[in-house]
């Protein structure tokens, strides 16, 4: 959902990496790559340097702005420099989760951030346990660390190869030693990282919109299955994985990535535009203006105006300064959560007949009140379209999601779905116009928690401190 009204009916984002190697202000750009980021992960933040000889962090709960101050900058010393924005799906919130994590072990100091989730990682951490390793943390990132940490390999790309040979799910990874910065993607590529120059030095992200800010080349994304190896010598690719299907998570293009950003070579604007434009050819409405919830619903809602004919209009207003704690009414006031990021502009909705496109449905608590809200501003109908097909499996590979029995579209049909939200008709957008608008086939996205098709099979015991691992894959 495009609002956080209430925060277990959303989607809610995953985590944003950036590196850069070879600057001499790289924890200056890390710092501005984050902030072009801050929609992966508002939890925390935090960023590790160096100069070639040790290690320098700053890491905090809170916004990139706010964990960040120039004294603090200033103290991230070196040309080589990783960090991470962070929404916890696996491991607690807290410090001691923060990423990226600094170690030093037989070979010298490592660190290390990733996004995604290891969904293998609860087996890996009992065995490594069994043998004597003791966690600080409950993120499956640790679970890397240590692999590396016990691994005989001579070399730092040796041991990190036979590492992350080890490791099933969806995940990018920064990992930083003294004179080395490396990258990887998980063999499906299900989540992001793109690769970019700026004059001599190499830079890794998650988006490339965190490029445009530091005014970085896009060069290509990174591989699934591939390793980038960055150092003096320059850059060298290595393929550590076999066997790689990309299944690139199509629900970055639906809504966790900025529409600035282009990934997989789509651009991700355009694509909400065009599915937009496919769910007005499948699913019209005879109605008197486009309305979006924003702010992932703009573009969609613009794509269907124009293939629909019927005006675009900004009905509903987002408050963009709400931050995280506010002094709630003492006397109960209807939908609170949801006034409190959307205002209705009545002049533009009163006595119409209203098509409020949203990026997707998941408890359904949010689509109702915003419904409600329309209607109270004297919407004469409200058709609801969703810009992505019915929400009913959770994610395992990053996205904090429900347990599937919580989802609408898993409990209800159609017509029990448009009667709980209150609207006059309701209708999401097809697989095969979502696709259509992407540009790229089916065979390769993920798109698990529409379908239930997992291209990573979720298998075994799920620990219960990695709070995303409630459920099993239902195909098994």
């Amino acid at each position: 959902m495009s609002v956080e009204c209430d925060k277990s009916d959303h989607f809610n984002d995953e985590c944003g990496v950036f590196g850069v190697f070879d600057h001499p202000e790289a924890a200056n750009l890390t710092y501005l790559g984050l902030y072009a980021q801050q929609h992966r992960g508002q939890e925390s933040a935090g960023i590790v340097s160096t100069d070639g000889h040790s290690f320098h962090t700053h890491r905090g709960m809170g916004l990139v702005a706010d964990v960040f101050k120039k004294s603090e900058i200033k103290e991230l010393q070196g040309k080589h420099s990783i960090g991470h924005v962070r929404y916890s799906t696996a491991g607690d919130s807290g410090l001691r989760n923060c990423q990226p994590f600094s170690f030093e072990y037989a070979h010298g100091g490592i660190s290390m951030c990733h996004n995604g989730n290891i969904v293998n990682a609860p087996e890996l951490r009992k065995n490594l346990e069994q043998e004597g390793s003791i966690f600080q943390s409950t993120s499956d990132t640790e679970v890397l660390i240590h692999l590396v940490a016990k691994s005989r390999a001579e070399s730092m790309t040796e041991r990190l190869v036979e590492a992350v040979k080890q490791l099933a799910g969806g995940f990018s990874l920064l990992v930083l030693v003294e004179k080395r910065l490396v990258g990887v993607r998980d063999r499906n590529g299900i989540r992001p990282l793109v690769l970019g120059k700026l004059d001599d030095a190499w830079v890794l992200a998650s988006e490339t919109c965190a490029f445009d800010l530091v005014g970085a080349q896009y060069v290509r994304d990174v591989e699934p299955g591939e390793m980038v190896v960055i150092d003096e010598n320059g850059l060298q690719s290595v393929k550590v994985l076999e066997d790689c299907t990309p299944h690139f998570c199509v629900f970055e293009y639906v809504y966790f990535a900025r529409p600035d950003s282009t990934l997989e070579g789509v651009n991700v604007y355009q694509a909400r535009y065009q599915i937009g434009c496919e769910l007005a050819k499948e699913s019209p409405a005879e109605a008197d203006v486009v309305v979006p919830v924003p702010d992932s619903g703009v573009a969609p809602a613009m794509g269907y105006a124009e293939a629909s004919g019927i005006p675009f209009q900004m009905g509903l207003i987002r408050n963009h300064y709400v931050g995280r704690t506010f002094i709630e009414p003492k006397q109960s006031i209807r939908n609170f959560g949801v006034k409190l990021k959307l205002n209705p502009n009545r002049h533009l909705i009163e006595g119409k007949r209203v098509v409020l496109v949203d990026d997707s449905i998941v408890r359904g608590t949010t689509s109702r009140k915003i419904v409600e809200m329309v209607r109270a501003a004297g919407a004469a109908e409200v058709h609801m379209r969703i810009s992505s097909p019915p929400t009913k499996h959770s994610c395992f590979y990053g996205v904090d999601t429900p347990d599937a029995a919580e989802l609408m579209a898993n409990k209800m049909d159609l017509e029990e779905m448009r009667k709980a939200i209150g609207a006059d008709s309701l209708a999401f957008v097809s697989f095969d116009g979502m696709y259509t608008a992407v540009g790229k086939p089916r065979s390769m996205h993920c798109d698990a928690c529409f379908s239930g098709e997992y291209p990573v099979p979720i298998e075994g015991p799920q620990s219960p401190q990695l709070s995303l691992l409630k459920i099993h894959n239902k195909k098994q």
